[in-house]
């Protein structure tokens, strides 16, 4: 890595004429992995102040902002790439600074009132003109679904968060840079992306590279994502890490998403749909070829599963089920929200999927979360780096292994149907599909569930295929003590083999 500093300006005041640069300051990454070591050894600087006409903007008076597309950057005859940014205001108070790289230079991208149009009340209180502190992040645009037709790809706006879009989806869960002490009973800190390097791309290129700096009261970081779009849209990460303080548990690779209900506790909520949810399931590749299906709940508690790894394939939250009447909503589209899979590059050395549920009564809340966290503790001035693909799309299911996959779980009162059953028995139905389980004949007896429970007992246990179908059906009734925490998984074994993945879920006895 290089010795020189990259200086981080508050704010650039000259912006070169679109599709054009102006000379600037060298730029690389080592040059801003060296700034982020810099600032670790310093203290945290104090956020920058917004003035009261932007901070002070409530939900509704942030809809009357929108940029006014032909101030796009980025928009010359020959880009196939548009970078529009998000205003500042109401929940992002604190200013993202965006430069434009060309030829290892880097030059601020100012921003005015100009590049935006303001409605309603605030169309007699924003002063023409007038320049920016900065923006609260931005989007990229490129032909998708259409070669025509410019498509959001990937956002950056709020903290670290981000999102990404492959070939026919609608944006669902989210990313973040980094989490620090996320679902534990402390507070979270919440580092954010203060500032954004973009290459500016060659004519018809088919990648961009982006480049940001992380930082918060423990950790400064500097990131790089090269971003491809596609049927998956692929985003290599590189992250280089320096802390200040020490940390009770990072959060690597984080995921956010929100599940509300499905088959699992439908009963709860009354609504015209059978699903809502952005994922409904943890899917972990272990090193050794076998795959985990976490299946995911709302619970009426915070609940956590740990899932100890090393060198695990891939994880990621996914979302199954990909017809219309699956959801039967026709404006959020649950059905074309995306999976996305977390395949990291080199040695993380050992740790743990962490995957923690909280309770929400409504769907505007992501109330799921999945990361690494090292078994490594972070201390006060340690440095890490970690390397990963993201891939973002419909990640449909893949047979080639011939392993039918988890299709469905489902909850229930436990007993016989039609009768009157004991009231602390709980039911649960799980489905595989597909592989070579799917092609056996009903009556095979070599086939058979391999059931675990722990913190509860499974008082009926029965499996069978479903006819005229390539799906075989387990069914288990489970007792537990009130307020334990019951773990089950389970696959189907046979011929010398898993036949299935493995079904996991957690259930707290109320």
């Amino acid at each position: 890595m290089g010795t020189t500093a990259l200086s981080l300006p508050v704010l650039w005041t000259g912006a070169p004429a679109l599709g054009q640069t102006a000379t600037g300051e060298p730029f690389s990454f080592d040059l801003l992995t060296e700034a982020a070591r810099a600032r670790a050894a310093a203290p945290a600087p104090e956020p920058e102040d917004l003035s009261p006409l932007f901070k002070d903007l409530t939900y509704d008076d942030y809809q009357f902002i929108q940029f006014r597309p032909t101030k796009a950057r980025w928009r010359a005859a020959d880009s196939v790439w548009n970078l529009l940014p998000f205003h500042l205001g109401w929940l992002f108070k604190e200013p993202v600074h965006l430069y434009e790289v060309v030829d290892g230079m880097a030059t601020g991208l100012s921003f005015t009132t100009d590049d935006f149009d303001y409605r309603g009340p605030l169309k007699q209180n924003v002063p023409a003109g007038a320049a920016l502190p900065g923006v609260a992040g931005f989007k990229l645009t490129h032909p998708l679904n259409r070669g025509d037709k410019m498509d959001e790809i990937i956002s950056f706006v709020g903290a670290s968060y981000f999102r990404a879009l492959g070939l026919g989806n609608t944006y669902g869960l989210s990313a973040r840079g980094l989490a620090i002490d996320s679902g534990l009973t402390k507070a979270e800190e919440f580092p954010r992306f203060s500032g954004f390097w973009l290459e500016y791309p060659a004519p018809g290129a088919g990648t961009v590279t982006i480049y940001a700096s992380l930082d918060s009261a423990s950790v400064t970081g500097a990131y790089r994502f090269v971003v491809t779009p596609g049927v998956e849209t692929v985003v290599e990460v590189t992250a280089r890490l320096f802390f200040r303080n020490d940390v009770e548990q990072l959060g690597v690779a984080p995921l956010t998403s929100m599940f509300l209900f499905a088959d699992v506790n439908r009963a709860r909520f009354n609504d015209y749909r059978p699903r809502v949810h952005d994922s409904n399931g943890l899917r972990i590749v272990r090193a050794d070829g076998d795959v985990i299906w976490r299946a995911l709940d709302n619970p009426t508690g915070l609940a956590t599963s740990y899932y100890s790894e090393t060198r695990p394939q891939r994880f990621g939250l996914y979302q199954r089920g990909r017809e219309f009447e699956d959801y039967q909503d026709a404006g959020a589209r649950y059905d074309l929200r995306p999976s996305v899979d977390i395949e990291p590059i080199g040695d993380w050395g050992p740790g743990k999927v962490r995957l923690f549920e909280l309770p929400t009564d409504v769907e505007v809340h992501d109330n799921i979360g999945a990361f690494w966290v090292p078994d490594q503790p972070v201390k006060a001035g340690d440095t890490r780096e970690f390397a990963y693909r993201m891939h973002w799309g419909r990640l449909d299911p893949d047979h080639s292994d011939d392993r039918a996959i988890v299709s469905a779980t489902r909850g229930g009162i436990g007993g016989a149907a039609g009768v009157e059953n004991p009231p602390d028995l709980q039911k649960f139905v799980v489905e595989f599909q597909g592989g070579m389980l799917g092609r056996l004949p009903e009556t095979d007896q070599k086939v058979e569930p391999v059931l675990d429970v722990v913190g509860g007992k499974a008082e009926v246990l029965t499996l069978s295929k479903l006819p005229g179908s390539d799906t075989w059906r387990m069914v288990v009734d489970i007792s537990a003590e009130k307020g334990a925490v019951v773990e089950l998984t389970a696959h189907i074994a046979g011929y010398g083999r898993k036949l299935s993945e493995i079904w996991s879920f957690q259930w707290v006895k109320s």
